[in-house]
């Protein structure tokens, strides 16, 4: 029973340090924004370059520029219009940000679960030797007892992992999200700004 509960805590091991790394990559590469986009994309549009701007979101890798992409194609309609479609879009990349943090949050409630599991099996197993054996010495309890604290420990230190990781990439993920919401007002006042 220990060898499968600890199977089953190195799989989870494995896909929380996968998703924690293939996410905090992802996320990282989404907060990434030229100082300069905004800028470049207000000269373009103040230009009546609405294609180079455009192909300036196209160019960029960025929830953000495919946003700022969205709400260019839907130039010359109501800006209440262009506001929900770039928040459409919004939504779409948030919930591309989040994908998988939902396995990491329940791979961190769920280690020190079967932890716990190994630990209830070890201690099933210590007392069925004690009640199995005629001469009861400590290496008759060892067994079982040292397979409840390496249950416990392993599925502790998954767990804490796990929910360290799930916090810093929430975190990472809400400072994307102020990007994204920075990014979308500076373009809906640049579509009010009076032309000269």
């Amino acid at each position: 029973m220990a060898v499968v509960i600890v199977t089953i805590l190195l799989i989870l091991s494995v896909i929380a340090t996968y998703i924690f790394i293939e996410r905090w990559l992802t996320i990282k590469r989404a907060g990434k924004i030229d100082e300069h986009f905004m800028n470049n994309i207000r000269a373009a549009v103040a230009a009546g370059n609405i294609e180079g701007a455009k192909a300036l979101c196209r160019a960029t890798d960025s929830p953000s520029a495919r946003m700022i992409e969205k709400g260019l194609m839907r130039i010359g309609k109501p800006l209440k219009d262009i506001d929900a479609a770039i928040e459409n879009v919004g939504n779409l990349e948030v919930f591309k940000l989040e994908k998988n943090l939902s396995t990491l949050a329940s791979i961190s409630g769920a280690a020190p679960m079967i932890g716990f599991l190994g630990t209830v099996t070890g201690m099933i197993l210590a007392f069925y030797k004690m009640a199995s054996e005629q001469n009861v010495t400590p290496d008759v309890l060892a067994g079982g007892i040292y397979q409840a604290l390496i249950t416990t420990a392993f599925g502790l230190v998954i767990g804490i992992f796990s929910f360290v990781g799930y916090n810093l990439l929430v975190s990472s993920v809400d400072k994307v999200v102020f990007q994204m919401e920075k990014t979308t007002v500076d373009f809906m006042d640049l579509l009010q700004e009076p032309t000269n």
